[in-house]
């Protein structure tokens, strides 16, 4: 009986379209035979001096990686280039949020590179606390310097790292260096703990600064204004052009108040416009008269022995934490430890001194 109602139904489903897989194979194919090689020290060390900037890449990412594979060749790669980098002006570049920083060091860098100069950008990309993922958009808003075969730009993320600055930056100047460019820029993500870090890594120390925002000297960390070689007020152009000297005027006398800087140059402070270009030429010529001034009375290179020395006690602090956090018999001990602090059984310091005794018994 049912089999003849389904037989006189009116309803009738004909055979569907057999229907492409979901995944190309093709694609799959092509991803497969596109994965990244690890290539030997050597192999990296010959494509950076050659200034192959995909080989200098490639290097920088082995760098940046958190394999320890990729770490071991890395170090290797820094260690074989050493003996060719230094032969840079390292410029560091901070500002005020909206200060236009992207927007600037186009400018100024196509100022450089017009001049028969060779220019990197580390652009350090702030990371997201939650994900870690960065948005990496300063090649977005350097369009020009982009297409320049004589820059290259490299937006890295900050991983966490104190005040946004990348770990391993020092490390990725050693190679831009070795790979023949004569200025390094290092763009923080603006006003905070990361100057500090980035300071002790460049030669000179750029501020840029906004006129007519409010107090001018009331935006800024007196910390932040102290460690500047110059202070540029951005975006004097237009109605904007007697703002900027009125804020040019002030900067330069709270300037004055501070102490005498070692390096004997006296900071000051500039007004350009990175849209009309008027007095970017300026700054770089104040750049490069602080390198001249710096290396005559010998500063210059004292300035980076120091600044060596500062990061090799860093890098032995990073070093031993990484190897105490890393360790599986202090993770165990942490684990308990942990379970007292939270039972309120036990002081942090306390619980921290029986970690770090245990650590020393090892």
């Amino acid at each position: 009986m049912e089999h003849k109602n389904q037989a006189k139904s009116a309803l009738k489903v004909n055979p569907g379209v057999e229907q492409p897989p979901t995944v190309n194979k093709n694609i799959i194919a092509k991803i497969r035979s596109s994965k990244k090689k690890v290539y030997s020290p050597e192999h990296y060390v010959d494509g950076i001096l050659k200034q192959n900037t995909t080989i200098l890449s490639q290097a920088i990412t082995l760098i940046e990686s958190s394999l320890l594979s990729h770490h071991e060749i890395g170090q290797k790669v820094i260690e074989l280039c050493l003996p060719y980098a230094g032969n840079s002006i390292r410029i560091g570049i901070t500002g005020v949020p909206g200060a236009g920083k992207s927007t600037f060091i186009e400018a100024l860098g196509g100022t450089i590179t017009k001049a028969g100069g060779r220019l990197a950008v580390l652009a350090i990309d702030p990371s997201s606390e939650r994900s870690k993922g960065s948005i990496l958009g300063d090649k977005t808003r350097m369009e020009t310097l982009c297409n320049d075969p004589n820059a290259f730009i490299r937006p890295s993320p900050s991983a966490g790292s104190l005040g946004g600055v990348a770990r391993k930056t020092r490390e990725i100047i050693i190679l831009c260096e070795a790979a023949g460019f004569d200025t390094i820029f290092i763009e923080t993500v603006g006003v905070g703990q990361s100057e500090t870090a980035v300071h002790s890594m460049v030669d000179f120390f750029l501020l840029l600064m906004l006129a007519g925002a409010g107090d001018e000297l009331q935006g800024i960390k007196r910390g932040i204004m102290e460690m500047a070689d110059l202070i540029a007020i951005t975006k004097a152009d237009g109605e904007n052009v007697q703002k900027a000297k009125v804020a040019k005027v002030q900067y330069e006398s709270a300037l004055h108040l501070f102490p005498s800087p070692e390096s004997g140059w006296l900071p000051r402070a500039r007004t350009c416009s990175s849209y009309t270009k008027e007095g970017i030429e300026d700054i770089w010529e104040e750049i490069l008269d602080f390198e001249k001034t710096t290396k005559q009375s010998g500063y210059f290179q004292n300035h980076r022995l120091s600044q060596a020395k500062y990061w090799m006690y860093q890098t032995i602090t990073e070093s031993l934490k990484d190897d105490l956090f890393n360790n599986h018999n202090v993770q165990s001990v942490i684990a308990k430890i942990e379970t007292e602090l939270l039972a309120d059984r036990i002081s942090s310091f306390a619980a921290a001194k029986k970690v770090l005794e245990f650590y020393k018994s090892l």
